[in-house]
């Protein structure tokens, strides 16, 4: 007894060798699953700051990234066995399984990224990127977009798009690919009106036409002639009222002629747009 006691048996040598092999594996294995953390922090990161913004969508709250993993009773089996070294094994199981759902996360963020650059080239042809008529001389911008002198009331009302000033009869053009959504002709306000749904929450309307050349359902191409300027409508001289609209709210068209204008034509038609003067409708 007194030998055993200061003295450990081939048995307990053997086990006590063991533990040290097994503590000697979870730390390997504890190493292993923080570097894996830190590449799927570093995969987290470029994918809220750099592809998610590149695709013009919101970074996946951390809400959801960070959410606990399973319940109480995932690893009850575990439990019940009564291992020595329970706290250690459930330790690195919560991790490895947190981790896994923090991969199934991403790996949906991809597929939903994926989804979106195949639509990206559809996205860049839909949208309205250039000015419905031909403005080379850039002289044609009659009035902006905002507050501006109404030409019959003679009040400051909000003008939801923008007048380009056109001899009767000139081309206007679709600004972005798209369906034609309504082609409408009324006594005053937009006279003969066309409306085009491009997609993605854009629409685009055309006013004050003297003909149309599209009828509604009618799929166009960015650069497709829709009708011709007039002076149909409340209108007070030949133009053509053009509206960009964004998810069913009108936004200033100005932002939108990035593709048919040098960054100085675009600095000049921005200073034209803002002045307040009196519009045409």
């Amino acid at each position: 007894m007194v030998f055993s006691y200061y003295f450990d048996s081939p048995k307990e040598l053997m086990l006590k060798q063991e533990n040290e092999e097994l503590k000697l594996y979870y730390e390997m294995m504890e190493k292993e699953v923080s570097h894996l953390n830190e590449m799927m922090t570093d995969l987290k990161d470029r994918d809220d700051n750099l592809y998610r913004v590149i695709f013009e969508s919101e970074p996946i709250p951390s809400s959801i990234r960070d959410a606990g993993y399973g319940g109480s009773d995932r690893f009850r089996e575990l439990k019940e066995k009564g291992l020595q070294q329970e706290d250690l094994i459930m330790d690195v199981m919560n991790k490895v399984g947190k981790l896994k759902k923090q991969m199934y996360i991403q790996s949906l963020s991809y597929d939903e990224l994926a989804e979106k650059a195949l639509n990206k080239e559809e996205y860049w042809a839909s949208i309205p990127a250039i000015q419905p008529i031909h403005n080379e001389d850039l002289k044609r911008l009659a009035s902006g977009y905002g507050m501006r002198i109404h030409p019959i009331l003679k009040v400051r009302k909000m003008h939801t798009g923008i007048d380009f000033s056109a001899p009767k009869g000139t081309p206007i053009y679709a600004t972005g690919d798209g369906v034609v959504e309504e082609v409408k002709t009324e006594f005053g306000g937009y006279g003969k009106s066309v409306t085009i749904d491009h997609g993605f929450g854009f629409e685009t309307r055309y006013g004050h036409m003297n003909e149309f050349n599209v009828r509604r359902g009618q799929n166009v191409k960015r650069g497709d002639q829709i009708g011709t300027v007039g002076n149909t409508g409340s209108s007070t001289a030949p133009h053509v009222h053009y509206e960009v609209i964004k998810d069913g709210r009108t936004i200033n068209p100005v932002h939108y002629f990035f593709k048919d204008l040098e960054p100085t034509e675009f600095d000049k038609i921005l200073e034209l747009a803002s002045k307040e003067n009196q519009s045409l409708s």
